[in-house]
């Protein structure tokens, strides 16, 4: 009779002996491609095309926005009658009426185009208002 051992085997011995079998494997690789995915999607910051062109979207706006809102106050603090306007764009109390004055004076449209850009009569309208 052969005596059987009774001590553990390491976890470095019990590794190099496991063979697994190609079925096995298969499933190990789709689990990590499954795991990758929902990590990247979750945590990772990933996003498909189709978000990305939408933030990418967003961004352009709100900087075009920004861009114009800063135009309009230059153009609006530019004028030759600048402190009677602000006068009386301090006076009107409500903010839809304070967009129409904006508008109105033409300082919110921009260079080539021939309406105002609304996210600059917004900008413009808050930053006159402060």
């Amino acid at each position: 009779m052969a005596m059987q051992s009774t001590t553990k085997q390491s976890l470095s011995r019990r590794w190099e002996d496991y063979q697994p079998s190609k079925t096995m494997l298969v499933w190990a690789c789709i689990a990590a491609v499954i795991a990758t995915i929902v990590i990247g999607f979750s945590w990772g910051g990933w996003v498909t095309g189709g978000t990305s062109q939408k933030m990418a979207a967003t961004a352009s706006d709100t900087a075009r926005g920004d861009l114009a809102s800063a135009i309009c106050v230059e153009r609006f603090n530019a004028a030759p009658d600048a402190a009677a306007k602000l006068v009386e764009f301090k006076a009107i109390t409500d903010s839809y009426k304070k967009r129409q004055f904006v508008e109105a004076g033409g300082w919110a449209t921009m260079p080539g185009q021939t309406t105002p850009d609304k996210l600059g009569v917004q900008g413009c309208t808050t930053a006159l208002a402060a």
